[in-house]
């Protein structure tokens, strides 16, 4: 019989071969398992993606970007005491930063504007609508800077003012469409007359549009009208969901129709710089945007497509944009009655009323001006402006922005920044641009001195801006030195209410709700002036 064999004995044997191979296993797995959560924990811990800026909830997959597409909560106090100056979107895996203060925005925008003057993909709104060659939303690549140097050169202070006498004549025009024995204004039909006749006039030195029944300009709305529903978030899946463009186009009715779009869009563009082309060949010397491009072929060696589209991007931008400043600032003069009389009274003084206002007599209206500051940054058309996007990853007081993010800069809550423009920065009071004295203020650093950012920053500032600014300034001189505005009145004469809070996406712009003006002269011999004003224009 053996003897008993002691327990630490047999502890002390070697294990068997199978024994100690499994125990050797076990130990390598637990080992390698602790190494990669160390890794992990390591690496989640160093992570940049920590230290995103503050967001809201989001949803699997889709992230925040049903929140996009619904954009108002984005202008709403709420958003910016929420999540502060820097917030956050997940655009079903697309980074997204929104700008909600004028410094943050100033910050990134234009110091660092090296990194933040590309444009986030546009897929159906850029790149198959307009062949990738709309100027506004081109990628940061030569042929945008080539673009930008055509543009930039062709619309600098001293040559807009080549424009003067057509943005003068389209006032007078605007002056007579209001004063029609039909004063209740209901509709936006002669600001956009207006608007459409103007830069059509100086892009392509078309004749003045006097309906809404002109051909071209029906085609170049209808262009718009596209291009806007387009580049609006959410409106198509392609642009959240990009390996959609790559489906061919027999499978697809969006992408047919958007190459449909874009073929006809380069046959107007192309044909209404060929009729500069002809006029400039038979001896044709007025000014315009086209001519400028077509006699200075160096600024930018651009090819004729990209002239086209250049040109007709101007057309794009400017035209639904003026309209609807016009619209809000026609509002403001009927909502706030005082400032209408205060403007007319700087009128009366300066111009008299034995002629109309011109561009010699804006030095000496600096509340007119203040007025037109105050309507740009009170209600500025494009509330979140233009996206940027992020060439390399960045820095920002701590948060984290990501290589590619989409910068979007929040122009409402920057022209409604309290920490720049005071604790009464919701309302509307041209007085802010002004010292104590009645003269012209230069406005803060971040807004180049203009008192608002409604021309967008950095190197993606807009280059028609002076152009704007000119067409603003003879509007809306000579309709308040020819007019009364007043509120419409209900049946039993009661003023009816306005709503001044209110803004309508449409589409590209912010518009106020519909309402409605009683226009008037402002005296007598208004027609008389008027009419001789009209002869000498021919028209």
């Amino acid at each position: 019989m053996d003897a008993p064999v002691a327990p630490n004995a047999m502890l002390s044997q070697p294990l068997s071969t199978p024994t100690k191979a499994i125990w050797e296993s076990k130990t390598l797995t637990a080992g390698i398992v602790l190494g990669l959560v160390i890794i992990f924990a390591v690496g989640y811990i160093r992570s940049p993606w920590r230290k995103l800026p503050p967001s809201p909830r989001r949803l699997p997959i889709f992230g925040n970007a049903l929140q996009l597409r619904d954009k108002y909560w984005l202008l709403s106090k709420d958003c910016k005491e929420r999540f502060g100056e820097v917030m956050y979107l997940d655009g079903a895996g697309q980074p997204v930063v929104v700008c909600n203060s004028l410094k943050s925005a100033f910050e990134l925008l234009e110091r660092r504007s090296s990194n933040y003057s590309d444009r986030p993909r546009f897929i159906m709104g850029q790149e198959i609508i307009n062949g990738g060659l709309l100027f506004s939303l081109t990628k940061h690549e030569d042929r945008w800077r080539r673009m930008r140097r055509a543009a930039h050169e062709s619309l600098t202070k001293r040559v807009v003012q080549t424009y003067q006498p057509v943005q003068t004549k389209e006032a007078t025009i605007l002056i007579s469409s209001l004063l029609t024995p039909s004063t209740n204004l209901k509709q936006d039909g002669h600001f956009k007359r207006l608007a459409a006749s103007t830069i059509m006039s100086i892009v392509y030195d078309y004749p003045t549009i006097m309906s809404d029944h002109d051909d071209a300009l029906e085609k170049v709305e209808k262009y718009n009208d596209r291009l806007s529903h387009a580049v609006t978030m959410g409106s198509y899946f392609v642009d959240i969901f990009p390996w959609m463009i790559y489906i061919p186009a027999r499978f697809a009715k969006w992408k047919r129709e958007g190459l449909q779009t874009f073929a006809e869009a380069s046959e107007m563009f192309v044909g209404l710089l060929n009729r500069v082309k002809v006029d400039l060949a038979n001896g044709g010397n007025r000014p315009s945007f086209c001519a400028s491009l077509v006699q200075h072929p160096d600024r930018g060696s651009l090819s004729e497509l990209e002239m086209s589209f250049l040109a007709g991007t101007l057309y794009s931008a400017g035209a639904e944009t003026t309209a609807t400043t016009l619209l809000w600032w026609m509002l403001a003069m009927i909502a706030f009655p005082e400032v209408q009389r205060r403007a007319q009274a700087e009128i009366d003084v300066v111009v008299g009323r034995d002629r109309l206002p011109t561009f010699a007599d804006a030095p000496r209206l600096p509340y007119l001006g203040a007025v037109i500051k105050e309507i740009l940054r009170w209600r500025p058309t494009l509330p979140l402006g233009v996206p940027h996007a992020a060439t390399e990853e960045d820095w920002y007081e701590g948060m984290y922005i990501p290589k590619g993010a989409v910068c979007i800069p929040n122009l409402w809550h920057c022209n409604h920044d309290r920490a720049v423009f005071g604790e009464d920065a919701d309302e509307f009071r041209p007085e802010r641009h002004l010292d104590e004295h009645g003269e012209s203020l230069p406005g803060p650093v971040e807004t180049y001195q203009a008192g608002h950012v409604g021309f967008g920053f950095g190197r993606r500032i807009c280059v028609g801006k002076h152009l704007a600014t000119d067409s603003l300034f003879i509007d809306t001189a000579r309709v308040l030195w020819a007019t009364k505005l007043e509120r419409a009145r209900d049946e039993n004469g009661k003023e009816v209410p306005l709503d001044i809070e209110t803004i309508v996406d449409a589409g590209v712009v912010y518009r106020p709700v519909p309402y409605e003006c009683v226009v008037k002269p402002r005296f007598a011999e208004v027609e008389s002036i008027l009419a001789e004003e009209r002869e000498r224009f021919g028209i």
